[in-house]
C-alpha cells in the first residue's frame, strides 16, 4: 500500500512558477511509475507528466512540454512537478499517482495509487 500526499499548490499570476511535491509512504518507492494527473471543473481528468522508475525517462503532453518538468528523489520518496509560465487554462487540482505496470502512461486507470490532490489557480 502507497499513500501519496501532494502539496505545494496555490495561487500564482500568469507567467509565474509553482513546484509541487508528492510525498510517498509506504514500500519500495522505487519500484513506482509515478505521474502527474490535473483536474478542472467539469473536465475529464488531465495527463500532464510521467517519469520512470529511475527517473531516467519523462514525458509530456504537448500542452506541458517545455514549461513542466517532473522529477523524482527515490532517497526522500518524493516526486516533483516543476511548473513554469504558467497560463490561466492550467488552473486545476494537480493529482500524483503511482503504478507498478503502466502501459498507457495517459490513462488514469493504469494507475494503483493517487494522492488528494493541491489546487493550483493561475490568474490571468
Amino acid at each position: 500500500q502507497v499513500q501519496l500526499v501532494e502539496s505545494g499548490g496555490g495561487l500564482v499570476q500568469a507567467g509565474g512558477s509553482l513546484r509541487l511535491s508528492c510525498a510517498a509512504s509506504g514500500p519500495a518507492f522505487e519500484n513506482y511509475i509515478m505521474a502527474w494527473f490535473r483536474q478542472a471543473p467539469g473536465k475529464e481528468r488531465e495527463w500532464v507528466s510521467f517519469i520512470s522508475w529511475s527517473g531516467s525517462d519523462s514525458y509530456y503532453p504537448e500542452s506541458v512540454k517545455g514549461r513542466f518538468t517532473i522529477s523524482r528523489d527515490n532517497g526522500k520518496n518524493t516526486v516533483y512537478l516543476q511548473m513554469h509560465s504558467l497560463k490561466p487554462e492550467d488552473t486545476a487540482v494537480y493529482y500524483c499517482a503511482a503504478g507498478r505496470f503502466v502501459d498507457d502512461m495517459s490513462s488514469p486507470h493504469e494507475y494503483d495509487y493517487w494522492g488528494q490532490g493541491t489546487q493550483v489557480t493561475v490568474s490571468s
